[in-house]
């Protein structure tokens, strides 16, 4: 079997099928978007890999999905277990692969991608047999696993991602085959290896690389499939319901967002200012950040410059260095796509108050910037950039900051900061899956995480995940004697 060396962490680039190792003909080329360098070549995904992954899933769900819950849970907490033991290499391969900030992977993400399959293997305890009791009956409310689901995982966040969905679908009984980001599939594969190690069921967990057009489309087109959980663009997730579809499959789609950054005129622009300094990590390059800020007119000047004052301070370079703060763009064409977005908005008359140019440090480095007197309809506001680049409104009033909260056609997050009961009342008004109040970041497992209009379908977290990898059915057992009778129904 032929490893890759990635900064003297050994990792497979072929695919993890039936517990087995297994390569590609066909290959697909790597790059660290760090310095450009090459990674190695990775296994495409083809016909024949795609179907023995899905006969692989089938034939070991009947014997993982006859296991209880509480049978389960130690397979999966050593999987847990075993993530723990490769922390090192994961923080190395993302940081390398994806360009993701070595002190967040250590500090976050391995910490969080544990606990995501710890945590879900536990809650899958609390959920057989809950009773609803009626004069009539008792019904006996059900989680039965749904099959062989499909998890694609975008490239922003592979580690995280992945685990936050495998872990309530293997919790539930599920068998699962991955289909890493093409631009980032490493830790994918290695989480693999920490699967096998944990002496999961050939079959349980399979993991299929390619890119979304060729095996991506295989997977999520086939009527074997149970759910197709997908994190990534609109289009792309336009593409994969209208596929699931026609199979009548069940989607979970957690896409874009565009989301707004209210500031009030009686917010802490301090703490503003820093948490708005926050919305550069990951280059930019996530989905639930604020990126539209609105700042009432009578406090905008003073939070610029506090804001300005953050922004300044922050250090652009190797995400591998502990210091660094903000790393590379993932990939040239997602470069040109960020500075497209900031050339054209310049050239439509949008101000840069700071920023708007590709950085020094590398050729996948762009400026942390933001651009003012946009107008409401333009692109740049309308549309998610998913790079360092944020756009300032001002408003006069809250309904004015609520009106241009509401005004695009996203709604996944959002930041609102203010007099906390002001800030609360204004929030309750945003159109959006979820709002942080005077804060930003702050999850739990337990609570519900998705969006709204072009921002998604469905929630994953809690009882939320499990209702979507599960099917849910009812067991009704009367208190008395039933008679059948064509006058009852």
């Amino acid at each position: 079997m032929s490893l890759l060396d990635i900064a003297g962490i050994a990792v497979s680039p072929d695919h993890y099928i039936a517990g087995q190792r297994v390569a590609s003909a066909e290959r697909f080329a790597l790059h660290s978007p760090i310095d450009q360098r090459p990674l190695g070549h990775i296994s495409e995904g083809l016909a024949e890999h795609v179907e023995a992954a899905i006969v692989a899933a089938q034939h070991a769900f009947p014997a993982w999905s006859a296991l209880t819950a509480a049978e389960r849970k130690p397979y999966l907490d050593r999987f847990a277990d075993e993530i723990g033991k490769r922390a090192d290499a994961f923080c190395l391969l993302e940081s390398n692969d994806a360009g993701v900030l070595l002190s967040r992977m250590r500090h976050g993400v391995v910490p969080r991608a544990m606990l995501n399959i710890r945590w879900f293997a536990e809650h899958a305890l609390t959920l057989q047999d809950r009773p609803i009791e009626t004069e009539q009956a008792t019904h006996l409310v059900r989680h039965d696993p749904a099959g062989v689901v499909v998890v694609i995982t975008p490239w922003n966040a592979p580690l995280m991602l992945s685990t936050w969905k495998l872990g309530p679908a293997l919790a539930a009984g599920n068998c699962c085959i991955l289909k890493p980001p093409e631009w980032a599939p490493l830790t994918c594969s290695l989480l693999a290896d920490a699967a096998h190690a944990a002496g999961l069921t050939p079959g349980v967990f399979n993991v299929v690389q390619g890119t979304g057009a060729n095996t991506g489309a295989r997977l999520v087109s086939d009527a074997r499939i149970a759910r197709v959980s997908f994190t990534g663009s609109v289009p792309t997730a336009k593409w994969i319901a209208q596929a699931a579809g026609a199979n009548l499959v069940p989607c979970s789609l957690e896409l874009g967002g565009k989301s707004p950054f209210i500031v009030l005129p009686d917010a802490d622009l301090e703490q503003a200012a820093a948490t708005g300094a926050l919305m550069y990590r990951n280059a930019g390059q996530v989905c639930l950040a604020g990126t539209r800020f609105l700042v009432h007119a009578q406090v905008a000047e003073a939070f610029i410059a506090a804001m300005r004052a953050h922004v300044e301070k922050l250090n652009v370079g190797d995400p591998r260095e502990e210091a660094t703060e903000v790393g590379p763009i993932i990939h040239p064409r997602q470069l040109e796509r960020v500075a497209g977005f900031v050339e054209r908005a310049v050239a439509a008359g949008a101000r840069v108050l700071w920023g708007g140019a590709r950085h020094a440090f590398g050729a996948q480095y762009y400026q942390p910037t933001m651009l003012a007197d946009v107008a409401q309809g333009s692109e740049i506001v309308q549309n998610e950039v998913f790079g360092p680049v944020l756009t300032l409104q001002t408003f006069a009033s809250d309904d004015e900051a609520v009106l241009l909260a509401n005004g695009t056609d996203y709604g996944l997050g959002g930041v609102c900061y203010g007099e906390t009961a002001h800030a609360t009342e204004v929030a309750q008004r945003v159109r959006t899956g979820f709002i942080w109040v005077n804060s930003f970041g702050i999850r739990d497992l337990a609570a519900p995480f998705g969006g709204i209009k072009r921002s998604g379908i469905g929630r994953e977290g809690g009882d939320w995940s499990f209702e979507f990898f599960c099917d849910v059915k009812d067991v009704v057992v009367p208190k008395k004697p039933f008679r059948a009778s064509f006058s009852h129904r």
